[in-house]
């Protein structure tokens, strides 16, 4: 007899079950710090063997619902070593489902494309204070599998929760980030001022230089005053002398100058002007990007 096995492949099934759900705290033994800092859950061992069963394809992504307040998110999985009927869960996951300690949550296993792009929004400033925050967010990653828009995820650096909001996601809403090329960028974080550009003050001279100058001594040319035929004075003098400034050259220190005498040339500044449009778009980290291939 042929076996047709051979030529046509089991076709996968869903795995569709509901359980209850916990936060890592609960589980039994000793802390799980590597399930909070990342993007996937314990399950028990009875999902592996029915799992296998059906055949489903890798990696094992899944779709988890709140049937109450229809949240939705995905995950991957790390282990199946919890209590049957049980899946335990990161801190973070459990708030974007809205859940609590007990409550009943939907898996369901689902194939997620391949994502090529995605943005996040800090809820604090402080994240921008991290030297390197594409870094830190390049190695919390590699703990995730998979990606949701709308969701908060935590990353924590140097013993402290940084939540970042994934705004954006391509070429879906939900995406795998398993050895994938994934461009990154960063939206201004909640609560960020553009700090004040320091601008050059226009300032101007109130008084002329050429006034503070020493008077030219010995003989000056056309120093002397004119006299009209008909006796009259002229308008454009009213009576005073024309005497002619000394030429000022900016750099050029008073070789006449006497101790014991200070010149002060005050200055006079602008009023700011409000009608010139400031650049207030957040540009720290846009277009970043990074590769998670090569996890271990």
């Amino acid at each position: 007899m042929f076996q047709f096995g051979f030529m046509f492949p089991e076709i996968p099934r869903p795995f569709n079950m509901t359980y209850q759900c916990y936060s890592v705290a609960m589980f039994p033994g000793n802390e799980r710090q590597d399930v909070e800092r990342g993007g996937k859950i314990i399950m028990p061992p009875s999902a592996l063997e029915q799992l296998t069963r059906l055949n489903i394809n890798y990696p094992m992504l899944f779709k988890l619902v709140n049937k109450k307040t229809n949240r939705t998110t995905h995950c991957g999985v790390l282990e199946f070593v919890a209590d049957e009927g049980k899946v335990y869960l990161p801190l973070w996951m459990m708030h974007n489902l809205v859940l609590t300690e007990g409550d009943l949550v939907q898996m369901e296993s689902v194939s997620l494309p391949v994502g090529t792009f995605s943005k996040f929004q800090p809820l604090n400033p402080d994240f921008l204070d991290i030297t390197n925050p594409k870094a830190v967010l390049e190695n919390c990653l590699r703990s995730f599998a998979c990606l949701t828009t709308g969701d908060v995820i935590a990353v924590k650096y140097n013993q402290k929760a940084y939540e970042l909001c994934v705004l954006e996601t391509k070429p879906g809403d939900a995406i795998s980030i398993i050895e994938c090329d994934m461009n990154v960028e960063f939206a201004a974080p909640v609560g960020y001022k553009e700090p004040e550009k320091e601008k050059k003050e226009h300032e101007e001279m109130s008084v002329d230089p050429a006034d503070l100058m020493p008077e030219p001594s010995g003989f000056v040319a056309f120093r002397g005053a004119g006299n009209r035929l008909d006796g009259k004075k002229r308008k454009d003098t009213a009576g005073s002398e024309n005497i002619s400034k000394p030429t000022y050259v900016k750099g050029i220190p008073d070789y006449d100058y006497k101790i014991g005498t200070l010149k002060f040339i005050r200055r006079t500044v602008k009023p700011k002007s409000n009608d010139a449009p400031e650049d207030t778009e957040f540009k720290a980290f846009s277009g970043t990007g990074f590769s998670l291939r090569g996890r271990t």
